[in-house]
């Protein structure tokens, strides 16, 4: 498998780094999203975040802007946005792209590791539904699709967008990585 720990990325401050930073810890990785109907993810994001820190949990915000342009603001903006409106403590980075030609790496690197998510059903139908045309398997579907990270850096989970923070395949999926 390959690891996520020496892809480039960027702080929400635009400080260039890699995530080795966050080697040993378990990683869920998270695309999102400021003026989405999923965007109240945050706050169980935060919670689970509070809840699971301390044994080991990081949660990394990848804001992106490639579903309706839902994240239309600069990264100050989102900085400020989710410390105001969520309160949030996990780390958030610079706006990318999660999806189509200008993919970032990270994204490109996520995706290949694992194509197939867990929990995809009706809401799929219902972006359909709204006339939407949601992005072809394997690609990323929507905002806030999850990306569980081992301790190693490998891509061990992937989870449909609404599956929530809350949901016991997410919660039992860390638990068994933080375990390990």
């Amino acid at each position: 498998m390959t690891s996520v720990y020496n892809i480039p990325v960027k702080t929400i401050t635009n400080d260039e780094i890699t995530l080795n930073s966050y080697q040993g810890q378990v990683l869920l990785i998270v695309n999102v999203a400021s003026k989405c109907g999923l965007t109240p993810q945050y706050e169980g994001l935060e919670k689970l975040y509070q809840a699971k820190k301390q044994d080991g949990l990081e949660i990394l915000a990848f804001p992106a802007n490639n579903f309706l342009a839902q994240e239309p603001g600069s990264n100050e903006d989102i900085q400020q946005f989710c410390s105001v409106t969520y309160d949030v403590h996990f780390p958030l980075f610079a706006k990318i792209s999660v999806a189509g030609e200008d993919k970032h790496p990270l994204y490109q690197t996520l995706i290949n590791a694992i194509p197939e998510r867990i929990g995809e059903g009706p809401w799929w139908k219902d972006l359909v539904d709204y006339g939407l045309t949601p992005n072809p398997k394997p690609e990323v579907l929507w905002n806030f699709e999850k990306f569980l990270i081992n301790k190693k850096g490998e891509v061990v989970a992937r989870f449909a967008p609404d599956i929530t923070a809350d949901d016991p395949r997410i919660v039992d999926a860390i638990n068994a990585e933080l375990a390990k």
